[in-house]
């Protein structure tokens, strides 16, 4: 799963534990996705390191306060894993084009290698369709949070989400059912992604859209 917007709330650049808190519905999703078997792992965007904002070291302190949030709910983190790197970052060891940063699939990939997952067995949970992205890619199924997170809503041919849902909550009982065999239940992915698609965008002559980008902090 992300991180930002997804299993805490969206401070841009916080690595204070002290400033970090859980969502809504997090503990109570992740803990029915722990009991059903799986691994919980966090993938996330860290550009704050490039940018200079925080040091690489401080990220540890961040996946510290995770554990001990999620601990008391018997909820245990499999993994952390972030990517430091944005090719307009200020400090040059991390201002180069990876493989590893959102949308790119390769904490994805390399999450699955070290904890020895099958991906098509893997769930992709994010508030962003660059998370969406990263998971499809990486042969994960995928839900987005329709959270207010995603703002600008650029297509592409990875963009699409499998399943919609508000929160972790809602997704655990979408993989449940979808594990059971039954039907989630779930926002049509395809309806909401035109709809907001739509919503961001301007109509050009060709008939598709060209997207209102918004000033927004993706780290």
């Amino acid at each position: 799963m992300d991180k930002d917007g997804t299993l805490i709330q969206d401070v841009a650049y916080n690595v204070d534990p002290a400033r970090i808190r859980l969502l809504p519905g997090s503990v109570e999703g992740l803990r029915r996705l722990h009991r059903a078997g799986y691994l919980l792992i966090v993938v996330t965007n860290q550009s704050g390191v490039a940018r200079g904002r925080f040091s690489e070291a401080a990220l540890g302190g961040v996946a510290q306060r995770l554990r001990q949030l999620l601990a008391p709910a018997g909820v245990p983190l499999a993994g952390f894993y972030y990517c430091p790197h944005h090719p307009e970052g200020i400090v040059p060891e991390y201002a180069i084009e990876c493989a590893c940063r959102k949308p790119e699939p390769g904490l994805v990939t390399r999450a699955a290698r070290e904890h020895g997952l099958d991906l098509v067995r893997c769930w992709l949970i994010g508030d962003i369709l660059d998370d969406v992205e990263a998971g499809n890619r990486a042969g994960c199924r995928t839900i987005l949070l329709d959270n207010g997170g995603e703002t600008e809503w650029v297509p592409g041919p990875h963009r699409l989400p499998q399943y919609v849902a508000d929160d972790l909550r809602q997704a655990s009982d979408i993989i449940s059912a979808v594990d059971a065999g039954r039907s989630p239940g779930a926002s049509s992915n395809l309806c909401l992604f035109r709809h907001r698609a739509l919503g961001a965008g301007a109509p050009i002559e060709d008939g598709s859209w060209r997207p209102n980008l918004k000033e927004q902090v993706h780290e």
